[in-house]
């Protein structure tokens, strides 16, 4: 028989903890309306609503899962509405510990008369922050019942494809048995010939749905694809230099034979893919002029340890 719990969510809880009984018991007790707690010693009223089937064979796994459900509900803040991370961790721990008390029982008058005043101090915003949660659960919903009938149109698409291809393993079969009875030809001339047919033909079909399928995934993606906001680019901020105003290049080039190669090539195949050698003239002296702002090695190192490092 199934057994039936107190939602504390619902506010149902009594005194005495989880309020347990079976379906029977509670159809006959608050079928009338509300009517005290079934357990002796307790006294406080109940509603039929306040009661739920029971998930966990643990009393305690029961009632902790039900009190975490409800204060997810009352304390929702997110993390951009606190002015740092400190001040939500702190939030985070005020929450835990008012878990802490109604899941041990521990000042339990206190404890609900913060959660009161929780509610009173931010009811904009728990219940902005419960709308959010109910259309992010609506879409996860709507997005797993669209994966799932996709899986379910996959399915039904391999199925008809694998059909079609045993149709066509039959029709392949009969045309060379009847090209067989009919032909004067060599029987395996014949019979190459007509699995290069069906060969092509599978070829096609199967281009075919795979382009067929490539352009459904598109249009899918395009579909749930969200406007993601164009942030602006940052450059860099420090006091980055490229030495710009400390060299020019020579006019005319320079003497230089690792890339007379590539100077000589007049077809300019060295250069296809946008070499220039000017750019690696730029970056040479460009690191020498950076050397220079370097601070001069100390007295006290070891020349033997800079002329053969470990």
């Amino acid at each position: 028989m199934q057994a039936w719990v107190t939602d504390v969510g619902a506010g149902g809880t009594c005194d005495l903890g989880l309020s347990l009984a079976c379906e029977s018991c509670i159809d006959r007790l608050f079928t009338l309306g509300p009517a005290g707690c079934p357990i002796p010693g307790c006294g406080k009223n109940l509603r039929k609503l306040a009661f739920t089937p029971q998930t966990f064979e643990d009393l305690g796994v029961e009632k902790e899962v039900a009190v975490r459900r409800r204060i997810a509900r009352e304390f929702n803040k997110r993390r951009e509405e606190f002015r740092d991370l400190r001040s939500y961790n702190d939030y985070l721990e005020e929450v835990e510990d008012i878990t802490f008390n109604l899941i041990n029982d521990i000042d339990l008058p206190n404890t609900e008369a913060r959660i009161q005043r929780n509610r009173a101090e931010n009811t904009a915003s728990i219940e902005l922050n419960n709308q959010r949660e109910e259309l992010y659960a609506q879409s996860l919903k709507e997005q797993e019942d669209a994966d799932r009938r996709e899986r379910e149109h996959r399915a039904d698409e391999l199925r008809r494809e694998e059909e079609t291809e045993r149709a066509e393993r039959e029709k392949g079969k009969r045309e060379i048995i009847d090209k067989l009875e009919t032909s004067h030809k060599d029987a395996f001339k014949v019979v190459a010939k007509s699995r290069a047919s069906a060969l092509k033909r599978a070829s096609a079909r199967t281009t075919s749905t795979q382009t067929q399928s490539n352009a459904k995934l598109l249009r899918s993606r395009a579909a749930q694809s969200t406007i993601v906001p164009d942030v602006p680019h940052v450059p860099f901020t420090d006091n980055y230099s490229a030495y710009e105003d400390k060299f020019s290049l020579k006019v005319g080039g320079y003497s230089d034979f690792m890339s007379e190669a590539v100077r000589k090539d007049r077809e300019g195949i060295m250069r296809g893919g946008g070499y220039k050698v000017e750019e690696a003239w730029e970056r040479a002296i460009r690191c020498g002029v950076a050397s220079l702002d370097l601070p001069p090695l100390s007295e006290s190192i070891d020349v033997d340890i800079l002329m053969n490092p470990a």
